[in-house]
């Protein structure tokens, strides 16, 4: 009875949308959605365009009552803001692709031990934990159930855990038809290179804390136009933004990261206002921990996506 109510208290709390934004009117409920169909390089220019800012959910935006990396999590975020969500792609023992940050269960389920031992059949009886540890009702999600969740309502950002087969990942994305709406997340330039060389017509986010880096990107046969530059968590750089956004790559700060992150900071003094200040120094896209906070900052600011603008669009329910 208590986890019930905890749930129930969070999806009252959590799913309240934004009611204002840059003067505009908009609709009281309903969802935000993205055009998964279209070029996604071709929407973020045009978000760029508008002088608008992406608010990336770290493992899918969990509240309390909702866990990281659910799809109920997701769903309850897009009645509020609209967002692209970050997600982590693990394997069981007998290939399943599914949504699980930690090696281990311990931290987000009612299970224990090590995931990738599991096959799926005993994963899919795990009941998800949320950030406070209660137990929900909720269920870890295979790949291919948030692939078609997302279509046409959201971007994923793919998070590759260890031993998962990025092959096998991008045949289900292919199959799902959201080739252009993922983000294919790489932490070196060999990992960037066979991403590229798997699916070029995906975006590839590459850690790109020198210009450098670019340049190596490029000379290694990856074009700009499929890159991201994920830029670090801890000191914005506009002067590198500047000479990404000359070579028409977008931007990605993390205000996440625990608790000495900027966004525990923010939320500590009461600065959310900063969100908006990282679009205006030139990120396109912030990957954070507050998903709601950094959509309000925006949203105050004139920075947030609008309905019928770019591909995005709002339910009327």
């Amino acid at each position: 009875m208590r986890i019930s109510r905890t749930i129930a208290a969070a999806l009252a709390l959590f799913a309240t949308p934004l009611s204002a934004q840059s003067g505009t009117s908009q609709p009281a409920s309903g969802q935000w959605r993205f055009d998964t169909d279209a070029d996604l390089s071709a929407t973020l220019d045009c978000f760029e365009a508008a002088g608008q800012t992406v608010i990336a959910a770290h493992r899918g935006g969990p509240t309390p009552g909702l866990p990281e990396n659910s799809i109920e999590a997701m769903d309850a975020l897009l009645h509020a803001v609209p967002a692209i969500m970050e997600v982590d792609v693990a394997v069981s023992s007998d290939r399943m692709l599914f949504l699980l940050h930690d090696d281990t269960l311990d931290r987000t389920t009612n299970l224990t031990g090590e995931a990738a031992a599991l096959d799926w059949r005993a994963l899919s009886q795990a009941r998800l934990r949320d950030e406070a540890g209660w137990v929900t009702p909720y269920r870890i999600p295979t790949l291919e159930q948030a692939l078609r969740w997302a279509k046409n309502r959201t971007v994923l950002e793919i998070d590759f855990k260890r031993d998962t087969p990025r092959d096998d990942v991008i045949a289900m994305i292919r199959a799902e038809g959201m080739a252009q709406g993922v983000v294919l997340i790489a932490y070196s330039l060999d990992q960037a290179k066979e991403l590229h060389a798997l699916a070029p017509e995906m975006l590839v986010s590459y850690s790109m804390e020198r210009p450098s880096a670019l340049e190596e990107a490029v000379a290694a046969g990856i074009p700009a136009d499929r890159l991201l530059a994920f830029t670090g968590i801890r000191t914005p750089r506009p002067e590198l933004y500047n000479i990404l956004d000359d070579a028409d790559v977008e931007v990605i700060f993390g205000t996440l990261g625990g608790r000495n992150s900027i966004d525990n900071l923010l939320d500590r003094y009461g600065i959310d206002a900063r969100y908006a200040e990282l679009g205006e120094e030139g990120v396109d896209i912030i990957a954070t921990d507050r998903p709601r906070a950094a959509g309000e900052a925006l949203a105050g600011a004139g920075r947030l996506q609008q309905a019928g603008q770019c591909g995005v669009s709002r339910s009327a329910e």
